[in-house]
């Protein structure tokens, strides 16, 4: 039977019964815990991202499962947020029902896909015995003082009807829907991820995560070491303070600026000034963050009326409110320097305000205003002469000792909001008792339940706040009347430690079993987006530390190892979408072909973290490559039930072939193991075909070496086609399973011969590589290159004009 889909069902059936995957918690010491960012369930069908995020990770693993690992492998759902229950809203089913519907169709689709799942750790973030400990977590840092709440202005999507983190919004707009961002103060709950920005930055070092999405991390916290000094105001008994990276500039302060939402703007404003103070504060709200702070817009403000007096000189500065400063950033004040930063010098050109000298560049430099780099001071007083390194530190342990400034870092990251008033989340588990104030949920009464019979359509308010049933309750504390909190977790709070979760996902007494969740954890690979790397990956950092600092956990950081995929795009070129029409749906291709067929060409056909355009005839190409495996192996157990003669000695074929197998096992390995897909599957490919050449060109086989590389070759293609894999396997009668055999080992002294290895390009570009004999004349190092099964697409229906050969070097073939 040639394989399809019915193979798929075969061995899936199999592999069930037989309990092929089951982690076997005895083997812990051997543990090798491997996730991928669980999917949200919002929409109906597995799509091609979720295949391409979990085939290729699958394979990895099930690599490791042969190399003796004790492979922990779970998945779930992360079943909570704005994606279910927009979802619900468009379509008029509750969330919950939805949600659960999408599961189920799911949980069918991964186990259709035949990956190695062991479904009995599942964990769905939205069922009342998971989130019942995503509210402890949040009992337990509001005990240590790391949730507070206060007022704020937040980002509000005016579509969703709801508060967006910082991270959530995507210049100027909501990330979900694409809607205007715009601010509104409420008061909301915060997590202090700013009290662990300091190791957030100082662990990334020790991490092999990507090394662009570690500097997304670095810029996102953004450290700033500089002080804060302090500035009086005229004729007031206030003062406020700024804080700078450039202390050596002070004497070329000409004005200062406050955020218009600043609170002393109110006690300053002159009469004179007023309306337009108001009217510019009003106009200021209107802009997102992203428009305030964006390098290309016009920058604008108004004088207040009032002055500050300089720290140093005791000359008045005029004070200005303008929207490029932000109260929740630094302290909401910023002195004007316009000889020495840019944006200060487009301002005070604009309004007329004056600029100074205070730096002269050294040496054969360009130092014409604005001059923004380090220099020798001018016009600074006693302070003119130095350098600016040690200006930046004189100047301000002189202010210091006049109790004027203080050393600061600073930092750009902000705390994590965390309350949503949406419905479809975890209910933040606080009481309000007009006698006592804020009162956690006792531990006892946990979870407080998220009620069904919610109108859950958006207002602005929390749904759960019509809701008296849920809102009504008695005080823990006094035992009079008080309200539940209205508002809901943000999705990431659950996403934030599901990790933890998964290993003892049945423990109803405790989140996680300490002792145990300090042998399964840290994650050993975690595989998913880069889209997450200030979110959810941060999010995870942080609250495994906070855990680790309770005494929850004995680690630092909960991913040692990062991958991420890359993104299949549509056949033209574009990202997949409905209204191009050119979404690649993963059943269709599976239905013709089966599921190993989609799976090695999302791993041959792309670079696995870049991606790239969907290709039919690459698909057609891989269904050709599988078909020819098969006749093969038909061919080898023909071959093996008569072998004729045959003789026991390595010649030269043997000693050719052995090279290949044990040049495939070694790449194959370290390439699989850099999840480097494309290239070890095209190894396994020069394998078929020296097994072909061997099978075809040699009359006396040595049978047992022949059987022997025959086993090797099943084996290491097994990871990548494993429900092909185990039917050729059973074909050739050996002992369920292969996934129970040990991985081929390579031997370095089968791979000692004068090899090289040769880039393969077209049109200048690498295509492909291969190792080839150092001695190879160009008619064969050309015969090597054209038949190459990773150069072939890119030559089809192309005309050769020429091939370029570089000894040992390179092989380039022009094509029109």
């Amino acid at each position: 039977m040639a394989y399809s889909v019915e193979i798929d069902r075969k061995w899936q059936k199999i592999w069930e019964e037989t309990k092929l995957y089951k982690f076997n918690p005895d083997n812990v010491d051997k543990k090798l815990y491997c996730l991928e960012m669980f999917p949200y369930p919002s929409g109906a069908k597995l799509h091609i991202g979720h295949w391409y995020n979990y085939g290729p990770t699958d394979s990895w693993a099930r690599m490791k499962r042969m190399q003796g690992y004790e492979v922990f492998h779970p998945m779930g759902f992360d079943a909570f947020g704005l994606p279910a229950e927009n979802y619900a809203i468009k379509t008029g089913i509750h969330p919950y029902d939805s949600t659960m519907e999408n599961i189920r169709t799911m949980e069918r689709q991964l186990r259709e896909m035949g990956v190695t799942f062991d479904w009995d750790y599942e964990i769905i973030t939205c069922l009342p015995e998971y989130y019942k400990w995503t509210q402890w977590i949040f009992l337990k840092l509001y005990e240590a003082g790391l949730a507070y709440r206060k007022k704020a202005p937040v980002n509000w999507c005016p579509s969703c009807q709801t508060v967006l983190a910082n991270e959530q919004v995507i210049d100027g707009r909501c990330e979900r829907c694409g809607t205007e961002v715009t601010k509104k103060e409420l008061t909301q709950w915060f997590f202090k991820i700013t009290a662990y920005a300091e190791e957030l930055l100082e662990k990334l070092d020790d991490l092999d995560w990507p090394e662009k999405t570690k500097m997304m991390q670095r810029n996102w916290i953004g450290k700033s070491e500089g002080a804060e000094i302090e500035f009086k105001i005229d004729g007031k008994d206030l003062s406020f303070r700024v804080f700078t990276t450039r202390a050596d500039t002070l004497f070329g302060a000409t004005y200062v600026v406050l955020a218009p939402e600043h609170e002393l703007v109110d006690w300053i404003t002159t009469d004179e000034y007023r309306d337009a103070v108001e009217e510019y504060k009003e106009y200021a709200k209107k802009q997102s963050e992203i428009e305030r702070l964006s390098t290309e817009k016009e920058k604008t403000g108004v004088f207040t009326g009032a002055y500050a007096i300089h720290p140093l000189t005791g000359e008045k500065l005029p004070i200005w409110i303008a929207d490029y400063v932000l109260v929740t950033y630094g302290t909401g004040c910023v002195m004007g320097v316009p000889g020495h930063d840019e944006r200060d010098y487009e301002f005070a050109t604009k309004y007329n305000l004056p600029i100074k000298r205070v730096i002269k560049g050294v040496g054969d430099v360009d130092d014409s205003l604005p001059f923004v780099e380090y220099g020798i001071l001018v016009n600074s007083g006693e302070f003119t002469g130095m350098t600016s390194e040690e200006a930046r530190v004189k100047i301000v342990e002189k202010l210091k000792a006049e109790g004027k400034a203080e050393f600061k870092v600073n930092y750009r990251m902000r705390d994590w909001l965390v309350s949503r008033q949406r419905y479809w989340g975890a209910p933040i588990p606080i009481i309000h008792c007009e006698r006592c104030g804020i009162v956690p949920v006792p531990e006892e009464d946990l979870p407080v339940l998220l009620p069904y019979d919610v109108e859950f359509e958006p207002t602005g308010e929390s749904p759960l706040k019509k809701h008296a049933g849920f809102m009504n309750v008695t005080c823990p504390k006094c035992g009079g009347p008080a309200l539940r909190d209205p508002d809901t977790l943000d999705t990431f709070v659950d996403s934030s430690w599901y990790y933890l979760r998964y290993p003892d996902n049945k423990n109803d007494k405790e989140p996680f079993n300490k002792e145990w969740i300090n042998k399964m954890l840290p994650v050993d690979k975690y595989v998913g987006g880069a889209e997450h790397a200030t979110m959810h990956l941060l999010y995870s950092r942080f609250i495994t530390k906070v855990l680790r600092d309770l005494g929850y956990l004995n680690f630092d950081e909960p991913f040692l190892s990062l991958v991420h995929q890359g993104t299949i795009l549509g056949p033209d070129g574009s990202r997949m979408s409905k209204s191009r029409g050119n979404v690649i749906s993963p059943d269709d291709y599976i239905k013709q072909y089966g599921s190993d067929v989609f799976r090695l060409y999302l791993m041959f056909g792309f670079s696995y973290s870049e991606g790239g355009p969907w290709s039919d005839e690459g698909i057609r190409a891989i269904a050709r490559f599988v078909n020819r495996v098969e006749r093969f192996i038909e061919k080898f157990i023909e071959t093996k039930q008569n072998p004729g003669k045959t003789k026991e000695e390595m010649g030269d074929a043997e000693k050719e072939l052995n090279y290949v197998r044990h040049y495939t096992i070694k790449h194959v390995t370290l390439d699989a193991d850099k999840f480097e897909f494309n290239t070890a599957i095209a190894r396994i490919m020069e394998l078929v075909n020296a097994l072909y050449k061997y099978e075809n060109e040699v009359e006396v086989k040595n049978m047992k070496f022949y059987e022997d590389v025959v086993r090797d070759f099943v084996k290491i293609l097994a990871p990548f086609a494993p429900h092909f894999s185990e039917e050729m396997w059973e074909r050739l009668g050996y002992e369920y399973s292969v996934f129970n055999q040990k991985w081929p080992e390579w031997d370095e002294k089968a791979l000692e011969r004068e090899m090289v290895e040769i880039a393969i390009q077209v049109n200048g570009k690498v295509r492909s590589k291969a190792q080839v004999p150092s001695n190879a004349t160009d008619e064969e190092l050309k015969q090597i290159a054209l038949s190459d099964e990773r150069v072939k697409s890119y030559l089809d229906g192309k005309e050769i004009k020429k091939v370029i050969i570089v000894k040992n070097r390179l092989v380039n073939i022009v094509v029109n």
